[in-house]
């Protein structure tokens, strides 16, 4: 049955006390939004405000990161500029690069069906994002600096071993070999591979290695070096899979497509009709904190990328209990956004191709404007529901916003140069040419909305 998003909830779930994450008042999250610190009332009332119904607090809800790592501290903007491990965009270095998928050479065939869901039905029906739509948004993202693909040639996976994989004795299907290579512009690299830990997939390739891979073919002009990859990754033994990750410090992120595939939702609980922005409804979040139990190991989709930090802000105080809802008429960016959300078809029954397509690369392009904001030095977001916020699984990732809070906003304008008003022009253009897909119609809404008072031209 679908839900009607009656009410909005802006504030931590019920579950954010029983977690121990705890909150920031509208003065803090201001505060940690500036440049310098107000030492006076006279000055801090001088500070801008973000409402919180344009920019809502994280969810907190049962087993999502902030949950189970309630203490993550914060990264102010005066943090941020202050880090001696972030890396300066300049003249010199001012681009950002995009590697689309290897392609797969002749001898290793067999590694191309690595990409595909096992024993889904639909899987062929639905198109893989296009590097080019991919680019387009994190151009509009990153507004102010180029996005180019990577110069050829083009990344390559090839046999890393001489020979092809000896034949299982149970099976007629190959076995998984320990490695395959992928060959760059200047060298072959070794990439470990293993069998899928939990059989959605034939075979892994590690994320590690890729890392390094990308480490070694980052252009002299490249700001930052973001890999496409269409297989599935793990990190280390222990890990069923992850989606992505960056090195930071070393200017490079590589991110998996596989995981985000719509039809591997069911399995892994991923809310289409609860999906950012609806995610911030009462009843949702009402049912959600039914489910209490804490998982006793840390599931891994992301991992954090520390850099050092020394925090100035006042203690935090806890989040109010009680959930903050207004009705669904009231006019907000959040209220804009869902409205635009439900105004299209749903999701859950027989959705047509061209929607989950475009459903897949919403997640992608989400995710990549993540891992790239590490690469600018940007920690995981505790102040807000942001772009930059760390997501322990699937389901969360998907509940969680494209737009970046006043505080990491206020880091990429200071990196990138541009104003926001011009990102917002440049994202609401890219939004508006994917009008039926869900989070690009939501996001399109509420950069209207959030933009109608100050900037009219932009709610046009």
């Amino acid at each position: 049955m679908a839900c009607s998003h009656t009410s909005l909830s802006f504030v931590p779930s019920a579950n954010a006390v029983t977690a121990g994450y705890r909150g920031f008042t509208a003065q803090q999250r201001a505060s940690a939004a500036v440049p310098v610190a107000s030492r006076s009332k006279k000055n801090a009332s001088d500070v801008d405000h973000a409402p919180i119904s344009t920019f809502p607090a994280p969810l907190v809800l049962p087993k999502d990161d902030l949950s189970m790592d309630p203490r993550c501290p914060p990264q102010s903007l005066r943090s941020w500029l202050r880090s001696e491990e972030r890396n300066e965009v300049t003249p010199k270095r001012n681009v950002i690069y995009v590697a689309a998928p290897p392609d797969v050479a002749s001898d290793v065939q067999f590694v191309r069906t690595w990409s595909q869901p096992q024993a889904l039905e639909t899987s062929a029906a639905i198109s893989p994002p296009r590097v080019k739509d991919v680019m387009e948004y994190l151009a509009a993202f990153y507004h102010g600096l180029s996005v180019r693909l990577l110069p050829p040639p083009k990344l390559c996976f090839a046999s890393w071993d001489a020979g092809v994989p000896k034949r299982s004795k149970s099976k007629s299907k190959a076995t998984i070999p320990p490695y395959i290579g992928l060959n760059t512009a200047t060298e072959c690299v070794r990439i470990r591979s293993r069998p899928s830990a939990d059989g959605d997939f034939t075979a892994q390739l590690n994320l590690d290695d890729l890392l390094d891979a990308a480490i070694s073919m980052l252009p002299k002009d490249a700001y930052a070096l973001l890999m496409l990859v269409e297989h599935d990754l793990f990190e280390d033994e222990d890990d069923v899979f992850v989606c992505g990750r960056a090195y930071g410090g070393s200017r490079v992120a590589v991110i998996s497509t596989a995981r985000y595939h719509p039809c591997l939702d069911a399995k892994h609980s991923v809310e289409r009709q609860h999906a950012w922005p609806a995610s911030h409804c009462e009843s949702y979040l009402r049912t959600c904190c039914l489910v209490t139990e804490r998982s006793p190991k840390r599931p891994k989709k992301k991992v954090k990328t520390r850099y050092p930090e020394t925090e100035d802000t006042t203690p935090p105080v806890p989040p109010p209990t009680a959930l903050y809802t207004l009705p669904q008429a009231t006019t907000t960016p959040m209220h804009a956004a869902v409205s635009a959300h439900t105004a299209l078809p749903s999701l859950d029954s027989s959705p047509t191709r061209q929607a989950l397509t475009g459903l897949w690369l919403s997640r992608v392009c989400r995710t990549a404007s993540h891992e790239l904001g590490h690469c600018f030095g940007m920690e995981h977001c505790v102040y807000h529901a942001c772009a930059m916020q760390s997501s322990s699984c699937l389901a969360e990732d998907a509940r969680q916003p494209p737009y970046l809070c006043p505080v990491d906003l206020a880091k990429m304008l200071h990196a990138t140069g541009t104003s926001k008003e011009a990102r917002y022009q440049a994202l609401l253009a890219f939004c508006e040419g994917y009008e039926g897909t869900r989070l690009f119609a939501a996001f399109a809404a509420w950069i209207r909305a959030q933009s109608k008072c100050n900037h009219p031209q932009l709610a046009n």
